[in-house]
């Protein structure tokens, strides 16, 4: 068997070989020709599969160490019998991490002293969200809720089984279900963070979600935050909007806009879930996968750190863990590092 490994994916080196035969390749390297006698690839964002990648391949088995799908054609490796494997939520603390250490930079900017009477909107209340949204409560935001798909699931399952949510709601642990519409949260929050999947159809599409009728509805929103994905956000429409916004996602990447980057406060090159711990989890859930797929038991590592986040959280702890505003003055100072600076980054820990 042979497998194809993007070589920035961190502590998978010498799991499989005992198995198969590895090929690491950077993911500029990644290509139809190399990957023609490949039977899996193990990869990250920045490799898109699809038929100019994978046509005539004999792959059956691609293994993406990162939370999303985009960047795979779901409906072409269905036709073509090829299993696709990602890692939900494997750096969700991470990014929870960036979303209020940005916060809190963005607070000090600004000359906010307090988190109390701001109101934080999370759209998307995944992973990620689900953290953001305890996070915010304990640090005294004000916290308010959407996400469609989530909410239609969560009532459908409550109307499919109303005796066991009856017993939850005495029990008290029935799930927060107060979710609101988006124009609610365009009304009545200081800060609204993205943390959808980048979805082009279906019923609740979120390609350019945030788009200039989304910010012509803002009342008094001052802060926006992308750490989901670049197209989920108009990024000409931002350069528009009064407010201030903080990335870590942008459109057309690694080509950047270069006004946008001057007018971020935060800006950071898609780096926000890039924590020594996240990374651990992805490449974990990777030979998890592989093992399923390929009936092997290669040794799976546990991770120490939680993937729900850390329990109790100050801000001043949160900003502490982590120096942002290095990683935007790197960015700052020259916008054509982006890719350097992303596969270069030195994995940072966790806040514990």
């Amino acid at each position: 068997m042979r497998i194809v490994v993007d070589s920035h994916i961190p502590n998978i080196r010498g799991c499989i070989e005992p198995r198969a035969e590895v090929l690491y390749l950077d993911p500029g390297d990644i290509t139809r020709d190399a990957v023609s006698d490949a039977d899996a690839l193990i990869v990250r964002t920045r490799t898109r599969c699809d038929a100019a990648l994978l046509d005539g391949s004999r792959v059956r088995f691609i293994g993406s160490a990162t939370i999303g799908t985009d960047h795979i054609d779901l409906d072409y490796c269905s036709a073509h019998s090829i299993t696709v494997r990602n890692a939900p939520g494997c750096n969700a603390p991470a990014v929870a991490q960036w979303v209020f250490c940005a916060i809190r930079a963005w607070m000090q900017a600004r000359d906010i002293s307090t988190t109390e009477g701001l109101t934080l909107g999370i759209v998307g209340v995944g992973h990620i969200g689900s953290i953001v949204a305890r996070w915010g409560r304990q640090l005294g935001f004000t916290v308010l809720l959407n996400d469609p798909p989530r909410e239609n699931m969560e009532n459908t399952c409550m109307a499919e089984n109303t005796e066991n949510t009856e017993k939850m709601e005495r029990t008290g642990t029935a799930p927060d279900l107060a979710f609101l519409p988006l124009e609610e949260l365009q009304r009545r929050c200081d800060i609204i963070t993205f943390h959808t999947p980048l979805t082009r159809g279906g019923q609740w599409p979120t390609w350019h979600l945030c788009d200039q009728a989304f910010l012509d509805g803002l009342e008094r929103c001052r802060l926006l935050i992308d750490a989901a994905r670049g197209p989920i956000a108009d990024n000409e429409a931002l350069l528009g909007w009064h407010g201030d916004v903080a990335l870590d996602c942008w459109e057309n990447e690694p080509n950047i806009s270069r006004e946008l980057l001057e007018k971020a406060i935060v800006a950071t090159p898609h780096i926000a879930g890039y924590s020594a711990e996240g990374k651990q989890r992805g490449t974990a859930m990777m030979l998890e996968a592989l093992n399923e797929f390929c009936g092997w038991d290669i040794p799976v590592p546990e991770i120490a750190a939680p993937a729900t986040g850390a329990p109790d959280v100050t801000l001043a702890g949160i900003a502490a863990s982590y120096d942002i505003m290095a990683d935007t003055a790197a960015l700052k100072a020259d916008a054509t590092a982006f890719e350097s600076l992303r596969n270069t980054y030195h994995h940072r820990p966790e806040y514990q």
